[in-house]
């Protein structure tokens, strides 16, 4: 005979598991960082597992109860800490494609976010890096406070019982955050199809080591980022410029991975080395406009490639690019 605590736990993550991928995102566009995001949900759940006799489901539902404890434990975890930038939010744009590329990772960087195709709860767009970037610079309760009210939907009056504070309280810290936030909701993008395509010209370009075809596809005042380097380029001159860099010190035989980060279209890269294998060099995700591709984020960190989980090395007879 099955034991009535087990029989309890088993009930009790069949309710709350469905909301386990929507939570990790709420607590990742908190903390920046997917790690972290994963330990809070973690926590969340042992938090209402053990709080489960005190549920009062005529007072919230289960959801709302979930996602009271899961702010509330981030709002813990953010005290005292710094935001998690880009380089774009920590210094002035270079100008040399030959500056140093020294790694900083005693910087508390921000983080991509795996797509999960099967998760049909996220909101389209509300994971896009710059938005979770532009959060990271609010106060953790404006950041809350955007998050439920805007993204998942909650009244201001919810916002405030989730967050212990009054309905006033919140409107005000809505009006703050919104006004901080608003540049990073205008950028108009192609459908899916479209910006894939574009992407899928990117990358031809790239593998092919064409730095005057891939300037082609970018903005005039595309951005090319790539923490944990403290380094950023603005336009498509000093891009390219530098992107000719990077060919010149780890060769022109690249191949590249599809995939996506944060609701956006994005490319593993691998580059051959002496041993004939091509080895895992960077995760790059675009920002991609009607006008072409406006944003590049380029990481190499390994603690990004684990929440990936991409294999370092891939066998140079491997076909790594999607076809269809």
């Amino acid at each position: 005979m099955m034991d009535g605590v087990t029989t309890l736990a088993d009930d009790f993550a069949a309710r709350a598991g469905p909301y386990r991928y929507e939570l990790v995102a709420h607590c990742y566009r908190l903390l920046g960082s997917v790690h972290e995001a994963e330990d809070l949900v973690q926590e969340t759940m042992l938090r209402a597992w053990r709080a489960r006799d005190s549920y009062d489901e005529g007072r919230a539902s289960l959801r709302t109860w979930l996602y009271k404890i899961a702010t509330n434990a981030c709002l813990t975890a953010l005290e005292g800490r710094a935001r998690r930038p880009l380089p774009t939010g920590l210094v002035a744009p270079s100008d040399d494609p030959q500056a140093p590329l020294v790694p900083s990772f005693d910087i508390p960087w921000l983080q991509p976010f795996p797509d999960d195709p099967a998760a049909l709860t996220v909101r389209r767009g509300s994971l896009r890096l710059a938005f979770v970037a532009a959060l990271q610079g609010l106060p953790p309760k404006q950041r809350a406070a955007l998050i439920l009210r805007d993204v998942l939907d909650f009244s201001a009056a919810e916002v405030a019982d989730l967050l212990d504070t009054s309905v006033p309280a919140v409107n005000s810290a809505l009006q703050r955050a919104r006004a901080a936030t608003a540049v990073e909701s205008e950028v108009v993008e192609p459908d899916e199809q479209a910006a894939r395509a574009m992407v899928d010209r990117y990358v031809a370009a790239f593998e092919a080591a064409d730095v005057d075809t891939l300037v082609t596809l970018l903005t005039e005042d595309a951005v090319l980022e790539m923490p944990p380097v403290p380094l950023w380029y603005r336009g498509r001159v000093n891009y390219g410029r530098f992107i000719a860099r990077a060919f010149a010190l780890r060769g022109t035989d690249w191949k590249m991975v599809d995939t996506v980060a944060n609701g956006q279209p994005a490319a593993v890269a691998y580059c051959r080395g002496d041993d004939g294998a091509y080895h895992l060099h960077t995760l790059q995700v675009f920002t991609v406009t009607t006008a072409g591709i406006a944003h590049t984020v380029v990481f190499q960190d390994p603690a990004v490639f684990a929440a990936f989980h991409l294999p370092a090395v891939s066998g140079p007879g491997d076909r790594l690019r999607r076809t269809g």
